[in-house]
């Protein structure tokens, strides 16, 4: 693969954290929740943003 690509797949993943760190900063989570998720994403990027997608906090406004 040539570094392109892999700066654009960087890339997607970076934006796909921000988007579960924001989700997780703006749910209604107690703040201990909300770090150790975001600890979690942070240290591992593709795999803490499967596991969030799937049984992680919401935002707020996602809640019916």
């Amino acid at each position: 693969m040539d570094s392109m690509t892999m700066s654009f797949g960087g890339a997607i993943v970076l934006a796909l954290d921000i988007y579960a760190i924001y989700n997780i900063m703006t749910s209604r989570s107690s703040a201990l929740v909300k770090v150790l998720w975001t600890v979690f994403v942070l240290l591992l990027p593709i795999l803490g943003f499967i596991v969030w997608l799937l049984f992680g906090p919401r935002s707020a406004d996602q809640r019916a």
